[in-house]
């Protein structure tokens, strides 16, 4: 949708993680400029404003009146108004409140304008050492035993994995990690970022539980966790080769159907047929249906 010039303009403003001189000119210039300022919460916000004798007006944009919240500022937008978005710490949107605001802005034709600086992912996993390439971002896990252990499980093992974890989770998630991917995995471990008791480690993934036992201390603070890559499984091994299979399978003969290509690569390659029939799906361009049962 075309951006409205009558409107006011979303901006995305990236804060610091924990070390208040990591905030940039043009964040600190935004935020004094806009018209208002919604913060996850705004007695954190006004640390960072009052440090740099910013007045800028602010309101509350958190998990409990996100949606009625967005509604109030996309109405506010509308009428020319300008608004910065401000999380707790780091990047908006990426494991905080907001996104419906910004997905509201652009159903709006409100123009967003990004404004990057610090991030917690991005940065420990700029510590990790792990290669550059491709990477997830899996966030806070699920609070209780089973949904975390649902939520490992549907993860993809080859490639680095960051989460975001609680002081009170740490050792509950790092037990859940060990239990569901091979020990010799690498894990960085980055304690209080930026903060004056930051700790970036590597450790085999076994032996992270030991760093944690080794002082009482490591257990404290706001964690970020860089799980590395590891070697593909039998089954992924097994899905891939479906894959390829299913998509010479559909270039070289047109006329079959997704369905008709799927049951011919399972059949070859004995790979999962739903991960497959999905897989042509995607490819031929067609919405998911229930596929009926034999």
């Amino acid at each position: 949708m075309t951006a409205n010039p009558s409107t006011g303009t979303l901006f995305i403003v990236a804060t610091p993680i924990g070390n208040l001189g990591d905030v940039s000119p043009r964040a600190l210039e935004t935020l004094a400029g806009v018209d208002l300022i919604a913060c996850e919460d705004t007695r954190t916000s006004r640390t960072l404003l009052a440090r740099h004798n910013i007045r800028t007006r602010t309101v509350a944009l958190h998990q409990h009146n996100e949606r009625a919240a967005s509604a109030a500022l996309i109405e506010t937008l509308r009428a020319g108004k300008n608004v910065a978005l401000v999380t707790d710490a780091g990047t908006p949107g990426l494991a905080d409140p907001g996104a419906l605001l910004v997905a509201a802005a652009h159903g709006a034709a409100v123009p967003v304008v990004p404004v990057p600086g610090p991030s917690a992912a991005t940065a420990a996993l700029s510590a990790s050492g792990f290669a550059a390439g491709p990477w997830l971002f899996a966030g806070f896990l699920p609070a209780t035993p089973t949904a975390r252990k649902k939520a490992l499980d549907a993860l993809d093992a080859q490639r680095p994995i960051v989460f975001f974890e609680a002081p009170h989770r740490i050792r509950a998630t790092i037990e859940a990690l060990a239990a569901r991917f091979d020990g010799d995995r690498e894990l960085v471990i980055a304690r209080e970022l930026t903060k004056k008791f930051e700790e970036v480690v590597r450790v085999p993934l076994r032996e992270a539980g030991v760093w944690l036992d080794a002082d009482p201390h490591r257990e404290r603070g706001e964690f970020v966790l860089v799980l590395g890559p590891g070697e593909p499984s039998e089954t992924e091994n097994t899905r891939a080769a479906g894959e390829r299979v299913l998509d010479v399978l559909l270039e070289a003969v047109p006329a079959l159907s997704a369905r008709e290509a799927a049951k011919l690569a399972v059949r070859i390659t004995g790979a999962p047929r739903n991960a497959l029939y999905a897989h042509a799906l995607a490819r031929t361009g067609r919405a998911r249906r229930p596929e009926p049962e034999e």
